[in-house]
């Protein structure tokens, strides 16, 4: 254990925030009024005393307060610093124990002080000198790391523990609170231990700093490397466009200067230079910038102030609309009053009200085949605007609407934000093909996504997933087309302007064999126009016998087919042209007519012929048709009494069947029929074209007079059809469709046709021609519609029965 020993009186040389350890020599400049005062004191008591160096208590000085140990110090020269500045250089010797103050010559402090006993046990234990050998392997790794290779062999000299130990005050990673504490321990090998624990803490501080640096370093050469390669690619490139003579590429390359030209509206273009600064915050690697230039280059593109003037030359539209399409009066009628509509609101400055201009939506119902899709293309080109389709047969994915958000990959904006880019314009006309025809599975409901879409107090802010911004679909002309508007969702009907194209008249269809479908086979078949002509008797006979449709799609068919046959014949020399087609040449060119009408047949050979068989009217997808009625008694012995429906009926149209029935067993008497055969004979009823599924009200008086032809064995006349709901007292109901059911009526061979008497309004729905050629018997009571149906018995009733 270290030992006091010698007493001593000397002039204290305080050191402000610094500390000296014995065996180290440091420079103090005397300009400081301490120093100065303490060495001079010193010089003054070693020549009275005649000592060899002047001596010195360096005493550590923390805010004001002096340390409780000093270091005995010599004053071994005196001159000038580096700087100039004059200053001593001075060697501490040995720990001092600071006691009492004193009196002394000069200005400075002096105390009294006692010398501590430093000397460490001789010989060192094992556990010392192991402590002496990491004391050095630490100072000689960090010396090396600070490239003192020179200080290195004088740490390696030094044996003595207490000056290993003291040589750490000049470690500069030493605080001054640290360095005080190795001053305060006096026993060495203490203090050896506390300079290895500090040295050693030191260096795995250092470690870690410097594997932080280590990254720090890497990150950024590999930036600059970086930034240095696409500096020298960007010149590369700069240099191919300048021999190539253009520099369109750099300036599609830079997008901000692309999004600031852009005539885009306001809450757009803040988007747009959003996403430009996050592209330019991102690198090239990175996902998320493919995905920005793709949502960028679509914005761009798309028509964001671009708009077609509407002609406003009403009669010029309708002359258009009457030129390329035969009939179909209400629409041109809706189109002719939507311009007049938007050129009076024009005139008078209002094309823009609360954020929303004068679109449409209009929905075309009708059978396939009467020009649905055609006319929009019409009406694009009477409006002056452009015509896009978009095709949502068989869409089932919500996406397809609405498109996809950005993250996933491959995202899409939707049909009709490609319709719109596609167009070039923000106000075309958008045709909605086949809307009946769109599904629903786990994706979604495309119908509920065009709900947005189609409702003109809305669409003015339509939002697609992809764009996330505000799209004005308020100018643009909707119109929808479809087969069967009980398909279409009842909310997204009622956002729409529902009109109906229920077929054409066979006058119409002649007109438009002649004037639309003739021409544009003649150029497809290779035919001159004058080369072939057909007669309007051979087209009224194609429309009438060898098609019957409520569209013009087989009729073209067999235009087309007609003609082939003629350019065929005269290739093989068998055919001199010109050549005219009539009537009697049909049967030669393409064969016997297929629909030949019950009134034209051979009586014998008629459906109705025999008492039991009634004809209705139905509508189908394809239009209004002729629908048969059967009925028939099943013999007492072997058939049981009830009622049995056959044909694939629907639950409405059996409880028709069994309205029907109960109407005749309660009603029979008065009727004069045999109501008892009801009651002990089953009764069976067929509707022929058993593949079909039929179903509705509307056959409940055809089914009544079936029934009751059979049973007063009179047979229902062969000219007259018949639509209508009964009730359970016979009342006459009304129904829908009337328009499509006496167009087929007219093109079966109908000439009387029986219907509800709330349904006369319906009437005027219907082309005049084909009331002129039709007799219609509205009627309230089922006792009416027998009356005039079935025809004066012939044979017994019991024989008929």
């Amino acid at each position: 254990m270290a030992s006091t020993s010698t007493s001593l009186t000397l002039p204290v040389l305080p050191l402000d925030d610094e500390v000296v350890l014995p065996g180290m020599v440091v420079p103090l400049d005397l300009s400081d009024t301490d120093v100065r005062a303490a060495v001079e004191a010193a010089q003054a008591a070693a020549r009275s005393s005649g000592a060899s160096k002047p001596r010195v208590l360096l005493v550590p000085r923390i805010d004001g307060t002096y340390a409780g140990t000093g270091v005995l110090g010599t004053v071994e020269q005196v001159g000038r610093l580096s700087d100039g500045d004059p200053g001593a250089l001075i060697r501490g010797r040995g720990r001092v124990k600071i006691g009492a103050g004193t009196t002394g010559p000069g200005a400075a402090l002096w105390v009294e002080g006692v010398q501590i006993d430093e000397s460490a046990p001789d010989p060192l234990p094992g556990s010392v000198s192991e402590l002496v050998t990491e004391y050095k392997a630490l100072a000689t790794n960090w010396l090396k790391k600070r490239g003192a290779w020179q200080v290195v062999d004088r740490v390696q000299q030094i044996d003595d523990v207490s000056q290993l130990a003291d040589n750490s005050g000049y470690s500069p990673f030493l605080t001054t609170a640290q360095k005080i504490e190795l001053l305060e321990t006096a026993d060495p090998v203490a203090r050896l231990k506390l300079a290895t624990e500090q040295l050693r803490e030191h260096l795995a501080e250092q470690d870690v700093a410097e594997s932080i640096a280590k990254d720090v370093q890497e990150g950024v050469d590999k930036q600059q490397r970086e930034f240095l390669l696409r500096r020298q690619l960007e010149a590369v490139r700069k240099e191919l466009r300048e021999i190539n003579g253009g520099d369109s590429e750099e300036e599609s390359d830079d997008y901000r200067t692309r999004v600031e030209a852009a005539d885009l509206p306001e809450k757009v273009r803040e988007a747009a230079l959003k996403e430009v600064e996050k592209l330019e915050r991102s690198s090239d690697q990175s996902p998320e910038g493919s995905w920005i230039r793709t949502w960028l280059d679509t914005v761009l593109e798309l028509p964001w102030n671009e708009r077609t003037e509407d002609e406003y030359d009403i009669q010029g539209a309708r002359t258009i609309l009457d030129a390329e399409h035969s009939g179909l009066q209400d629409v041109k009628e809706r189109i002719t009053e939507y311009l007049a509509v938007r050129k009076r609101r024009a005139d008078r400055g209002l094309g823009v009200v609360g954020g929303r201009r004068g679109g449409a939506v209009l929905a075309l119902v009708g059978p396939p085949g009467v020009g649905k899709t055609s006319l929009g293309e019409s009406v694009a080109h009477a409006m002056g605007r452009k015509f896009v389709r978009v095709a949502l047969g068989g869409v089932r994915d919500e996406a397809e609407i609405r498109g996809h958000r950005r993250t996933y990959v491959g995202a899409l904006p939707g049909r009709i934000v490609r319709a719109i880019k596609e167009a070039g314009s923000m106000n075309p006309v958008v045709l909605l093909d086949e809307i009946d025809k769109v599904g629903s599975d786990f994706r979604g409901d495309p119908a509920a996504a065009l709900l947005e879409v189609l409702d003109p107090a809305q669409n003015h802010t339509f939002r697609d997933h992809y764009l996330e911004v505000e799209l004005d679909l308020s100018d643009v002309v909707f119109l929808a087309t479809a087969n069967v508007i009980e398909a279409i969702p009842e909310a997204l009907l009622d956002r729409m302007e529902l009109v109906r194209l229920d077929g054409y008249t066979e006058d119409e269809k002649v007109v438009i064999a002649r004037d639309h479908l003739l021409p544009r086979q003649l150029e497809r078949s290779g035919l001159e126009p004058g080369e072939v002509t057909l007669e309007d008797s051979a087209l009224r006979k194609l429309a009438g016998e060898y098609t019957r449709e409520a569209g013009v799609r087989n009729l073209e068919r067999s235009v087309a087919r007609l003609l082939r046959k003629v350019a065929a014949q005269h290739e093989l020399g068998e055919q001199e042209l010109p050549f005219t087609i009539g009537a009697e040449q049909l049967r030669k060119l393409i064969g016997r007519p297929h629909h030949v009408p019950e009134s034209a047949q051979d009586p014998a050979e008629r459906r109705t012929a025999v008492p039991g068989v009634a004809t209705g009217l139905a509508v189908t997808g394809a239009g209004g048709d002729v629908l048969f009625v059967e009925a028939s008694l099943a013999d007492p012995e072997t058939g049981a009494a009830g009622l049995t429906l056959t044909g694939q009926l629907g639950d409405v149209m059996k409880e028709s069947a069994q309205i029907a029935l109960s109407f005749l067993r309660s009603h029979g008497a008065e009727l004069e029929l045999p109501v008892a055969d009801l009651k002990d004979r089953g009764a069976h009823i067929h509707f022929p074209a058993g593949a079909v599924p039929k179903d509705g009200p509307s056959a409940g008086i055809t089914m009544t007079t079936a029934l009751a032809s059979l049973l007063s064995g009179r047979q229902v006349r062969t000219d007259v059809a018949m639509t209508g709901e009964v009730s359970l007292t016979g009342r006459v109901l009304p129904i829908g469709g009337l328009k499509q059911k006496l167009l087929a009526a007219h093109r079966a061979g109908i000439t009387t046709v029986v219907i509800p008497k709330r349904n006369e309004a319906d009437l005027d729905d219907v082309p005049a021609e084909i009331l002129d050629t039709l007799e219609v018997h509205p009627v309230t009571d089922v006792r009416q519609v027998l009356e005039i149906a079935l025809s004066p018995a012939e044979v017994p009733v019991a024989a008929a029965a």
